[in-house]
């Protein structure tokens, strides 16, 4: 019995970015409402026995040549002649990133025998669950044998649909096969976004385009209460501060929207909760607590990553390994020892992570607009260097000659267990990144962490790192995202999407 599906659309050329966008939006919207409909029949009990099926919408083009002339951008075109496409989903949360995109490319290959972008229906199922709306629990509502006959009647999340080969480099398409216009095919993308609900507490909506990670608690409360202070001032450049449960608090003078009924402080944090200061083009400050380890850096990045932002930062606390280091002073990353492991098979070690100077020049001028010491004295608080990061927390009690000899060897400054992940899959996901860390303790040279010294210590240097970080993020913002973007984060055949 062939599979129930909407009305089929087929392919269409457009070249205005706001008609080809509105295309696909109309594809994704009649295969979602295609898809709960067949599910609130199923819960019910009244879905006729027969497979129920719906399409990501995909975006297509064909080039005869190169766009040279497009050389000295990061992204927007594609790397040679033949046809590239990839599926699109949510089209409503990615509309302004999708007309960017569709604008670069009619930009640079529309003046090549006419090129026009096609949208049109693809033949990647979008799977049941990715049609969910926020607050659909449809599961909790079925029996176990009713949950096991859904994989009968509608598509699941297809692993072999979304693995990361474009991204790492290692995907080929067969022979005949479109190339890849983006990193992400659709049915990833769904798949993170469910992820970072899980582990953040909020809607991927309220994610903005500038990202700051850290591991203590400390900073989110700093970064929470500058939030509300935000709030406040009718006069902030921000609109809303979003905590978990999708709890927002509007700027005074703004009237609440009706999906902030919604949401409701949870009973205890998730993994990784995320905070939202955020402004209208979504060009404000995410800030993520990814707890301590490299696996949890590296998991929220593969996720946050299929949202594009524009830069991410790691504040975080680590361990001084020079004896000239004074407990609160500051360490810009410059190159990483990876010794995290997580990434070892996406990114193998013999890859370098490279500093990025758009980057780095930020994170040295907001500590110098922060401070206010001058470029002379910025030596006294801030070092440059290799910043080591482990997946063992107690490598300090490994017998010698360990891993103190190899951070000797690498001249490393700093040690962590999360900024090298960070970094690593920047670069593997084309994220800028970049690392600002305060340290907190130095073992080789026992001073360790205790209690009444950290907390003379947090209150002392947190409020200040934070501002640090913000500040950075509000120059790369100034910046704009043409500069932001570094060619060094291109392949040879890179995508053309950002």
């Amino acid at each position: 019995m062939a599979a129930h599906t909407p009305d089929f659309i087929g392919p269409a050329s457009f070249t205005d970015p706001d008609l080809a966008l509105a295309q696909a939006q109309l594809i994704y919207d009649r295969g979602i409402a295609h898809l709960r409909q067949a599910l609130q029949q199923f819960v019910a009990g009244s879905l006729q026995a027969r497979h129920v099926r719906a399409f990501y919408p995909f975006v297509r083009i064909q080039t005869r040549t190169g766009a040279h002339e497009a050389s000295t951008l990061s992204f927007g075109f594609v790397a040679g002649p033949g046809v590239f496409e990839t599926t699109l989903t949510r089209p409503d949360l990615f509309a302004a990133y999708y007309r960017e995109q569709f604008r670069l490319l009619l930009l640079n290959h529309g003046s090549q025998d006419n090129v026009r972008l096609e949208i049109g229906t693809s033949t990647q199922p979008i799977p049941v669950h990715f049609s969910f709306a926020d607050n659909d629990h449809i599961e909790g509502s079925l029996s176990v044998q009713r949950r096991q006959q859904m994989r009968d009647v509608f598509d699941l999340p297809d692993l072999a649909a979304m693995d990361d080969g474009i991204a790492n480099g290692t995907w080929a398409p067969p022979a005949g096969h479109p190339g890849p216009l983006s990193l992400f095919p659709a049915q990833r993308v769904d798949y993170s976004l469910q992820r970072l609900r899980h582990y953040t507490g909020t809607a991927p909506e309220h994610f903005q385009n500038f990202v700051l990670f850290t591991n203590y608690q400390f900073y989110i409360d700093e970064f929470v209460r500058q939030g509300h202070e935000a709030m406040a001032d009718p006069d902030s450049e921000f609109v809303a501060f979003v905590e978990p449960g999708n709890v927002v608090t509007r700027r005074t003078g703004l009237p609440a929207e009706p999906r902030d009924s919604l949401g409701t402080a949870p009973p205890r944090l998730p993994q990784m909760p995320a905070y939202h200061l955020m402004r209208t083009d979504h060009t404000g400050i995410t800030m993520v607590n990814i707890g301590v380890g490299p696996a949890n850096a590296k998991t929220i990045t593969d996720h946050i990553a299929v949202l594009r932002p524009h830069a991410w930062l790691m504040l975080g606390h680590c361990a001084g390994l020079r004896n000239t280091q004074e407990l609160g002073d500051y360490v810009l990353a410059h190159a990483y020892v990876r010794e995290d492991h997580v990434l070892d098979e996406e990114l193998p070690l013999w890859v370098p992570i490279p500093a990025l100077a758009e980057i780095q020049v930020a994170l040295e001028q907001a500590v110098a607009d922060v401070t206010q010491l001058p470029r002379s004295d910025l030596k006294r608080v801030l070092r440059t260097g290799t910043v080591a990061s482990t997946d063992n927390r107690n490598w300090e009690l490994l017998p010698y000659p360990g891993p103190e000899q190899r951070f000797s060897q690498s001249r490393a400054v700093a040690l962590d267990m999360e900024s090298a992940t960070i970094a690593a899959n920047g670069f593997r996901f084309r994220v800028p990144y970049g690392t600002l860390l305060c340290v907190s303790d130095k073992p080789l040279h026992g001073e360790i962490k205790l209690p009444g010294m950290a907390n003379h210590f947090y209150r002392e240097r947190v409020n200040q790192h934070l501002r640090i970080g913000i500040r950075a993020l509000e120059i790369l913002r100034e910046q704009g995202p043409d500069k932001l973007h570094s060619r060094k984060l291109r392949s040879f055949a890179e995508v053309a999407f950002q």
